[in-house]
């Protein structure tokens, strides 16, 4: 196992390097630069022209990458244009507010995906699988940023049972009790519109693949031995039926991630996934590369924990191979 990790960690390398220079070309092949948002109608076009020499905007593509990418090897996202803070510590001053959320939704559409799949697949054909069906298929097909504004609308502004945006209530006086209620509070909807598409989608693979293992001969086996119906389904039947649900674990992080950015607008989430958008609106490259690489790091990761879970899913599986 350690051998297959370090392996991994290894491949790792030359993929981020590719990552950086796609990042870098998208960016530079991207219409307009970040001075078009800077520019006042006083300053003259020596001025300008001399502001972007200052930044090294002039420079050739090739110069740019390269001390972008020295930058990032001694630990520095750069900076942005507009005020000179640090990309990184703007990263991490939102980091906390994004993995809250995205962890919350991801924990919760496994949680309530996998056995609603498990439920569906043991009631193959019937009025309830049917329902969860329809469910999974809203689920899939209703745009988050819909969702979001339908959910506002019902349990913000009509039933008044949740915040309609942020973290947390500015200012609120209570105990630490009254603060952690009203931080969740006003998580509760923005994990809710995060997670319904992941979970739909994990009921769904859930459910083909549990199908497919209760047809195997030894789940009859089983069955013949006098096993319990709760110990078929889950010691034998789902622990083999859970491997291509496994698959998701690695998807479902980009997916979070590029998902964060409309939710967390929607709700006025001060997160990585705001942030994105800002930069993206006023042209903050440096802010946008530095978003990209840092989502690149975690779904490199979630994608080694998904292939080391294969291997306690089912011991036949050798990652040391």
């Amino acid at each position: 196992m350690q051998r297959y990790i370090v392996k991994r960690l290894l491949t790792t390398l030359p993929l981020l390097v590719g990552i950086t220079l796609l990042t870098f070309l998208i960016m530079q092949i991207t219409p307009g630069n970040p001075m078009q948002t800077m520019i006042d109608p006083r300053i003259s076009t020596a001025d300008l022209a001399r502001a972007q020499e200052n930044m090294g905007l002039n420079d050739p593509m090739i110069v740019q990458y390269f001390r972008w990418l020295g930058e990032i090897v001694s630990g520095n996202l750069g900076y942005t244009i507009k005020t000179g803070q640090s990309v990184a510590q703007m990263i991490l001053d939102r980091l906390p507010a994004t993995l809250l959320l995205t962890v919350t939704a991801f924990v919760f559409s496994f949680v309530v995906g996998v056995p609603l799949g498990v439920y569906s697949a043991t009631r193959k054909y019937t009025k309830r699988d049917y329902g969860l069906t329809v469910f999974s298929f809203i689920g899939i097909s209703v745009p988050s940023f819909f969702f979001g504004v339908a959910l506002i609308y019902l349990f913000a502004v009509k039933l008044n049972w949740f915040p309609t945006s942020g973290l947390a209530t500015i200012n609120l006086q209570g105990s630490g009790w009254d603060i952690l209620v009203d931080k969740a509070k006003h998580l509760v909807l923005p994990a809710l519109v995060m997670a319904l598409p992941n979970l739909a989608v994990i009921m769904r693979f859930t459910r083909s693949s549990m199908i497919e293992v209760l047809t195997n001969d030894y789940i009859r086996t089983a069955k013949a031995k006098g096993l319990s119906e709760r110990a078929v389904k889950y010691r034998h039947a789902l622990r083999n039926a859970i491997i291509p649900v496994i698959t998701l674990f690695g998807l479902s992080i980009p997916t979070l991630f590029g998902g964060a950015y409309i939710t967390e607008t929607i709700f006025n989430w001060p997160g990585m996934g705001s942030l994105g958008i800002q930069s993206i609106t006023s042209r903050e490259y440096p802010v946008i590369m530095g978003l990209n690489l840092f989502t690149s790091l975690l779904v490199l990761f979630g994608n080694l924990i998904a292939d080391i879970l294969y291997a306690v899913a089912d011991p036949k599986i050798r990652l040391s191979k």
